[in-house]
């Protein structure tokens, strides 16, 4: 069986997710979506929303197309439920009411109070737009047109939040909460609130599985019993209470696992690898026919889960980059001819390089892994900063970690989560620097910061704070609802649920012709280097 960490390459597979296959209508209409871009009629037409496990594109000359997609979205986008497995499960009504507040009691199986005056509960029928802007042309900057005319269609996806209805008595429930991947700013804070939302439905049995997936099989390691008091102040420290860790066993073992420990609420934090695991535990529970909610919370410091706004861990990551860039800063300032070289986190995406490039305005090279560049020659990068030393006397280069890797020789050399080690950028762009200059006979005092590792074991700010509590409130909101295979997320500033496979089939990418990127250019001033 392979481990939890290769998945994603079946978990993304619609046919692994017995929930989706009961529910998925026959449609003709699928999109392409191999790298979240297609050329149709020489237009670029932009479609992050589409299906990526589809091989046939839309037949724009059907005039019944427009419905058809929103009747496929609507397919794609439905929420696997546990009724959909025990169609005969009955619903309760919910033990969560913030007008109610008497703990559930022994006294009292089975029996739940219900306040008929109390309008604070979801509506399954509520729908969140997830496309705001209606472009009139697919030149538009950061146009996501889904036909070459750019038609406007309307895609709602369900709103996040307690429903009336719940499908768990919280006296039979034990939930289990894992952190798995890299550390981040924010994983307290989204334990603690699933700990207490828990808590608040008359949930009993908490527990913690320590290190990731690894903490289901590794028999030295115990889980760790979960409480309001265990947890109350673990938000004021980075890090993870229950510790994380890449990799683990495979799906069967961890499900076995579940089956023994009697959990039958999981809430998996991580990002597209561990989403990808979440949804492979998901359909593997579907497949034994276990009643288990897997819920995902999105974690992943470089904001690269499809369809949200962003993600927990981001803004913190922007803040404590900035404050780098600065030292950067004062270094190249305060030496003649000097020159700071910061990287920054982001594999296959840009968002912390940029905004933080944006937000400091200290910046005068920003380099993406969405945008080429070339390192030497009359456009290049090294070739710009001699312009900077002769013009302004110093300069500040951000790059993100996955920028320029095919400059890098190739290791093929994969972590424990079946990601590609990548070469350091930054050391490569401070070692051709020092030698560009030596070799062209210009001082150059070239200075290089990598604050990886302090930014990513930082405690949340006070923006990433709400967020991971909301994060986590919705999580356990959406468990007790009777969904599973779902993650939530911020969509247009409102909250929402997500079936798993449409947010992990790719990372979210900068579009190099967004009105960000562009914002960012006109603040580096940085030409094209290629």
């Amino acid at each position: 069986m392979a481990s939890i960490s290769h998945v994603i390459t079946t978990a993304t597979n619609p046919h692994l997710n017995l929930y989706h296959l009961t529910q998925t209508r026959s449609s003709t209409l699928r999109l392409s979506h191999s790298n979240s871009r297609r050329i149709l009629n020489n237009t670029r037409v932009f479609a992050e929303h589409a299906n990526s496990t589809s091989t046939s594109a839309i037949d724009f000359n059907d005039p019944d197309w427009k419905i058809k997609f929103q009747q496929d979205f609507e397919s794609r986008f439905r929420l696997p439920h546990i009724t959909d497995i025990f169609p005969d499960s009955p619903p309760i009504p919910s033990t969560f009411c913030l007008k109610m507040r008497t703990p559930i009691g022994k006294d009292i199986p089975g029996h739940y109070s219900l306040d008929e005056e109390w309008h604070g509960y979801i509506n399954n029928n509520d729908r969140v737009l997830l496309k705001t802007i209606n472009y009139s042309s697919p030149k538009s900057a950061g146009a996501e047109c889904i036909d070459p005319n750019c038609t406007w269609v309307e895609q709602w996806v369900h709103r996040a939040g307690p429903r009336e209805k719940i499908y768990y008595k919280p006296e039979e429930v034990k939930a289990a909460i894992v952190t798995c991947g890299g550390l981040c700013p924010g994983l307290n804070d989204v334990i603690r609130q699933i700990v207490i939302t828990l808590e608040i439905y008359g949930v009993k049995k908490i527990v913690g599985i320590p290190f990731g997936y690894r903490g289901f099989s590794d028999k030295e390691l115990i889980e760790v019993p979960l409480s309001r008091k265990v947890v109350q102040n673990i938000h004021l420290s980075g890090g993870s209470l229950l510790g994380v860790s890449r990799g683990g066993p495979g799906v069967n073992d961890i499900v076995d696992s579940l089956e023994e420990r009697g959990i039958n609420m999981l809430f998996v934090l991580g990002g597209n690898g561990t989403h990808a695991g979440a949804n492979a535990i998901h359909s593997e529970c579907c497949k034994r026919r276990l009643k288990v909610s897997v819920i995902g919370v999105p974690k992943t410091i470089d904001n690269d889960i499809l369809l949200m706004d962003k993600t927990f861990g981001f803004d913190t990551a922007v803040e404590e980059a900035q404050r780098a860039i600065n030292s950067a800063y004062i270094e190249a300032h305060s030496a003649y001819h000097g020159i700071g070289v910061v990287k920054l986190m982001g594999r296959s995406s840009g968002f912390i390089a940029m905004q933080a490039s944006l937000s400091s305005g200290q910046v005068d090279v920003c380099l993406i892994p969405e945008v080429p560049f070339n390192s030497h020659g009359p456009h290049g990068i090294l070739r710009h900063l001699q312009y900077l030393l002769e013009m302004k006397g110093s300069a500040v280069v951000c790059v993100a970690e996955g920028a320029g890797q095919n400059l890098l020789q190739n290791t093929n050399a994969k972590d424990a989560s079946g990601n590609i080690v990548f070469g350091d950028i930054g050391v490569y762009i401070q070692q051709e620097t020092k030698k560009y200059f030596k070799e062209i006979g210009v001082h150059a005092d070239v200075k290089y910061i990598d604050p990886t590792y302090m930014i990513r074991a930082c405690r949340a700010n006070a923006s990433d704070g709400i967020l991971c509590t909301v994060l986590g409130q919705n999580a356990v909101h959406g468990a007790f609802a009777g969904y599973s295979g779902i993650t939530v997320g911020l969509c247009n500033t409102h909250y929402a649920y997500f079936p798993i496979p449409e947010v992990i089939s790719h990372p979210r990418l900068v579009d190099p012709n967004s009105r960000m990127w562009h914002r960012c250019l006109t603040s580096t001033g940085q030409p094209d280097f290629i």
